[in-house]
């Protein structure tokens, strides 16, 4: 997993001994040398994990955790001398992901660092909302619809039907109920709304409209949503 790692340390050759670790690992690495760089490199290279001591020129480490914890979701590791407990809660109060109390070594930091690093790239993938049948995909958080992977436009009215109808797969809709799901108790428009949206869906879902494998009608009942390899 490689990664932007910030690494603000004053101590030069302790600076570098990081340096050395982190590129061993793939990553790519930036160096800040007080307080004040720290956060005109974070802002301008939005890290993936800030490696950051406390006692710093300038901003000390607490401040710019502060400061950045306000601006972006950056993980944060911070490095310490200060091993109270207070101090330790402090910085975990101000936003760190996590600390490390000096003096350490290079190899628990890295084993810190890949933590961290597994931990922030869980959280930042947005779960998938996606409801699928078959090749067929919809996303109700991001409006989205694709077939095959290929992106599909719909109406707001075709969405919502083709949600209602992808929620149940296999179930079998009258147009009534389908007007009533995605409508509401609107009694002055007409459930041929519903065919309307069914045969525009078939022209941008279907491989073949006139055979359709997805919106597929139930002859004297109404229509219902099948995956592209059920029977």
């Amino acid at each position: 997993m490689c990664a932007r790692v910030l690494v603000a340390e004053d101590d030069e050759k302790q600076a570098e001994v990081l340096r050395l670790y982190l590129e061993s690992e793939g990553h790519t690495v930036v160096l800040a040398p007080d307080g004040r760089a720290a956060l005109d490199e974070a802002r301008r290279e939005r890290p993936d994990l800030l490696v950051l001591d406390v006692m710093m020129p300038k901003v000390d480490g607490l401040d710019v955790c502060r400061i950045l914890r306000g601006e972006s979701d950056v993980a944060v590791l911070m490095l310490t001398a200060r091993a109270t407990e207070d101090d330790l809660l402090l910085g975990l109060d101000l936003g760190a992901d996590d600390y490390l109390t000096k003096p350490y070594s290079p190899r628990e930091l890295m084993a810190r660092v890949r933590t961290l690093l597994r931990r922030t790239a869980t959280r930042s993938e947005p779960p998938d909302t996606a409801l699928r049948a078959g090749a067929l995909r919809l996303d109700p958080v991001r409006h989205e619809v694709s077939v095959g992977g290929r992106p599909v436009e719909t109406t707001p009215g075709e969405f919502q039907l083709l949600e209602t109808l992808i929620r149940q797969p296999g179930r079998v809709f009258t147009r009534r109920q389908l007007l009533e799901l995605t409508r509401g108790d609107d009694r002055f428009v007409s459930t041929r709304i519903i065919d309307v949206h069914v045969l525009n869906l078939r022209k941008k879902l279907e491989p073949d409209p006139q055979s359709p494998v997805y919106l597929r009608t139930v002859f004297g009942v109404g229509y219902k949503l099948t995956a592209d390899d059920d029977t």
